[in-house]
């Protein structure tokens, strides 16, 4: 097993499996319009284009793992649903990846849309819903969106490396020297350590913004804390 990379080049996964997740991945992102642009606005807009040039910056930042044997990169979708929202924020990973495809060779072109759909996806699907959750019960303050948002982190690039273990089991035609619970494990541990990394990046980022203008930050002004049962009085003094 020569590199474990989040990008999956052309030839690892067959031809039909490759074009059942390109049409997945188009419908998804289709939606992802649509819902985006209720959120759009002249806040989210640039901020849109801010998290989407950070995540390519990132993400062409490849390091190694494991004396070199293994290399990954940060994903950005955490960052990105914290930030702009999931929508939004799953069309910044996409079209970074669009570009990086395209223009540098990162990923194969035939395969775009498995790694659409393992790290703009699933990874900003998994971020925001631990966001969405966390919020709800951590303090509303930057220190607490940045917890959120790292644990949001840790977990959905472990989630996006599991979609490409369900894809490989799929219709995986490369020899990868491993069993399919092997590489699983090992896409996991690679991973959860590359999570860590993208979590304390994307916390101190989103604590920065969050304490310099809250109003841009997504998950601080568009998901509201569960308000408490309020009693209604009744006519007649009943409840």
């Amino acid at each position: 097993m020569e590199n474990l990379a989040m990008h999956i080049s052309n030839g690892i996964i067959n031809g039909p499996v490759a074009a059942v997740f390109a049409a997945f991945a188009l419908v998804v992102l289709a939606y992802c319009v649509v819902r985006g642009r209720a959120d759009l606005d002249d806040r989210l807009a640039p901020m849109a284009g801010l998290v989407a040039a950070f995540i390519f910056a990132v993400q062409m930042l490849n390091f190694p793992i494991f004396t070199g044997a293994v290399s990954g990169h940060l994903l950005g979708g955490a960052l990105a649903a914290t930030l702009v929202g999931p929508w939004v924020g799953a069309l910044c990973v996409a079209v970074v990846l669009v570009v990086q495809a395209l223009v540098f060779g990162d990923g194969g072109v035939a395969m775009l849309g498995l790694n659409i759909t393992n790290m703009a996806i699933l990874g900003t699907a998994a971020a925001y819903l631990l966001i969405a959750l966390l919020v709800r019960v951590l303090p509303r303050t930057p220190a607490g969106v940045s917890i959120a948002a790292f644990v949001a982190s840790v977990v959905s690039v472990v989630v996006a490396s599991q979609g490409f273990i369900l894809q490989y089991w799929l219709g995986g035609t490369t020899d990868v020297g491993s069993t399919l619970g092997g590489l699983a494990g090992t896409m996991a541990g690679v991973h959860l350590l590359i999570g860590i990394g993208e979590g304390l990046i994307a916390a101190t980022t989103v604590a920065t913004v969050a304490k310099v203008r809250p109003d841009l930050v997504y998950a601080l002004r568009a998901l509201r804390a569960t308000p408490a049962a309020v009693s209604v009085p009744m006519p007649g003094g009943a409840r």
